[in-house]
């Protein structure tokens, strides 16, 4: 499906190149309002937005996180699960010079450096899921199975409820 008002994104280029089919999801953009705000401006279920979220080890080697927009990341148990001493949240600009995208408009598509790919085994069970299109107020739908062919991400368990 082509929408003539989507933003072509270095995300959007990489599913093309990809054969990744998506669908353009496009909304008001609120600082700091995170999946909520998108899952509302959608009318979709927060727990079918997945967040990416990009983070470091203990060697500051970065790493992104798939996570349900309504649930956190257990850093300790993503760290055990992985063989890390420790995760953590990278620094905004930090995470900005390792994809290519500002906060808010992160995607695991088409980001600057290649990076392992962790996603919670519990986002694969959902038929369609919106995830960020490499652009603040943009989301892509697409096939959880689609990332796993593409991405080709470590599944693990470490949600924690909100």
């Amino acid at each position: 499906m082509k929408n003539d008002h989507a933003p072509e994104t270095p995300a959007t280029r990489y599913l093309r190149s990809h054969r990744v089919a998506y669908s353009n999801h496009l909304y008001a953009y609120e600082e700091h309002g995170g999946t909520r705000v998108s899952a509302r401006e959608l009318n979709v279920d927060e727990h079918a937005v997945v967040k990416t979220l990009v983070m470091e080890n203990e060697a500051a080697k970065p790493l992104i996180v798939l996570m349900h927009g309504d649930r956190k990341v257990s850093t300790k148990e993503l760290a055990r699960q992985i063989g890390c001493k420790k995760v953590e949240p990278c620094k905004p600009e930090v995470a900005n010079r390792h994809t290519g995208f500002l906060v808010g408009g992160t995607s695991p598509f088409g980001t600057k450096k290649p990076m392992p790919v962790y996603i919670e085994k519990t986002i694969l069970d959902l038929p369609l899921v919106y995830i960020n299109g490499g652009r603040r107020g943009y989301l892509v739908g697409v096939h959880p199975h689609d990332i796993l062919r593409v991405l080709q991400p470590t599944v693990v368990e470490v949600a924690l409820r909100d």
